[in-house]
């Protein structure tokens, strides 16, 4: 009989818990950090205040692919050469384990951006020679400091997806001879479509699967102190129609080609692409950047062709704009709701870590701020409003979630969006950009809860 009645007490407990919403909040005056809240009960017959919002978890939108941010150069060489083996360890769990935030997903350069020890590709010649076979090809740059620190990430996820992206091909493969500016000679798009080839069969051969590629860095930006090169929509669609994506296919490489990678100013250059059937065969989707434009042109693209994706992969903070709470705010506007609300697979921000300098730079931006900062005498590490935005999405919104549907029901201050995990769990994310509370139900299929958000904050919910 004692059996029976633990039996029970158990079943009990477990729908107890099956009925209750954990809350995790985040407040613009830095009072709460992530903090773990009450519990809200989450049943039929749960009183509902303020606002009500459905949520319709058997309508499944845009599948997720992960949440995180970029391991440039710099922020490789600070975790890797700037901390001790304590504090590596302890920041890169903090970051990728699932008791830390979970990243999910890391972007890394090919070769050396504008946030690199110094200016390099994979196949650097000396001036006025070429080797159109690459048989000078080596990713021996990146065991400084790269490869090293991603094997760390992946010991701790090994499942964690990386994308990679060029900032210019070698020199020698330019128009102007220069890792500077520049577009690519048609004669070496071969010769730069192997590039591509050799570069993931070598990271295959570290242990390190490449998810996805760009053709080229923000393609329209190319007059700058640091690596850049010139590709228009004409250009990208016969590299990628004519060379990369044939190579792709002849050595059987499932890595996905994303397209564009620049702002949101831009629609025009994607579609164009994505128009041409042939192309559109070798394309995974779209990647943006947050640097001009609106966050809308994702669901522009997304109308032209919703048979493929998007992709959100760079935005940076920094000391043009240091108030934690409209940083948080417009980042979960934008970047991390916004992006999820117009069919983004992902949304990635910059510099994973940089130092109390803001570097080390490569002649590009010298007042960009890293989700953490790592203090390069003492390794002490500064967590920033990029983290605690990107932490309400990637602790809780896993990878193969689903977006799903709900009543639209976004004021200018209050802006949510909600997931079904894999495991079945709920997630939704809300932020609340007013000088005044915003009281709110949710509804979800037989149950609802309700909340009322603090102002200038951000809480995520899990059921």
């Amino acid at each position: 009989m004692r059996l029976i009645y633990l039996a029970i007490l158990m079943l009990l407990l477990i729908s107890c818990e099956q009925q209750m919403v954990k809350v995790y909040l985040t407040t613009g005056d830095k009072q709460k950090l992530l903090n773990e809240e009450f519990l809200l009960n989450n049943n039929t017959d749960a009183s509902a205040s303020g606002v009500m919002i459905t949520l319709d978890s058997t309508q499944k939108l845009q599948s997720v692919d992960g949440f995180g941010a970029a391991l440039t150069g710099s922020a490789a060489y600070l975790i890797n050469r700037r901390l001790n083996n304590q504090q590596r360890d302890s920041l890169l769990n903090t970051l990728f384990a699932p008791a830390g935030i979970g990243i999910s997903y890391l972007r890394v350069t090919m070769g050396a951006s504008d946030f690199s020890l110094r200016d390099f590709t994979y196949n650097d010649m000396p001036a006025g020679q070429t080797d159109p076979l690459l048989s000078n090809f080596s990713i021996e740059p990146d065991r400084e400091d790269l490869i090293p620190v991603l094997k760390k990430i992946i010991a701790i996820n090994p499942s964690i997806k990386i994308m990679a992206t060029p900032w210019s091909a070698p020199a020698w493969m330019k128009t102007n001879q220069s890792l500077k500016g520049g577009e690519l000679q048609p004669e070496y798009y071969a010769s730069y479509a192997n590039y591509f080839v050799k570069y993931i069969k070598a990271y295959e051969a570290e242990g390190i699967p490449i998810a996805a590629v760009t053709p080229q860095n923000e393609p329209l930006h190319h007059v700058a102190n640091y690596p850049c090169m010139s590709m228009s929509a004409a250009q990208q669609l016969d590299f990628v129609k004519n060379h990369l994506g044939p190579a792709f296919q002849a050595d059987g490489i499932t890595t996905g080609i994303m397209l564009y990678d620049h702002n949101w100013d831009n629609t025009e250059y994607a579609i164009s692409i994505l128009n041409d059937t042939d192309v559109k065969k070798f394309v995974v989707g779209t990647a943006f950047h947050a640097y001009a434009g609106s966050v809308s042109a994702m669901g522009t693209v997304h109308q032209a062709h919703p048979d493929k994706a998007l992709y959100f992969t760079e935005i940076s903070g920094g000391r043009w704009a240091t108030n934690f709470s409209d940083n948080l705010m417009w980042n979960l506007e934008n970047i991390f709701i916004g992006t999820m609300n117009n069919w983004s697979k992902n949304a990635l921000l910059w510099n994973l870590a940089l130092d109390q300098e803001d570097g080390p730079t490569n002649n590009g931006c010298d007042n960009c701020r890293g989700v953490v900062t790592i203090d390069n005498v003492t390794g002490a590490v500064t967590k920033n409003e990029e983290f605690y935005a990107l932490a309400h999405f990637s602790k809780f919104v896993k990878p193969g979630a689903f977006r799903i549907s709900n009543a639209e029901l976004h004021t200018q201050q209050f802006h949510y969006v909600a997931f079904v995990n894999p495991d079945g769990s709920k997630a939704m994310i809300a932020s609340n950009n007013d000088q005044k509370p915003f009281a709110f139900s949710v509804k979800e299929g037989a149950n609802q809860f309700s909340y009322t958000i603090p102002a200038n904050a951000v809480v995520t919910f899990v059921w």
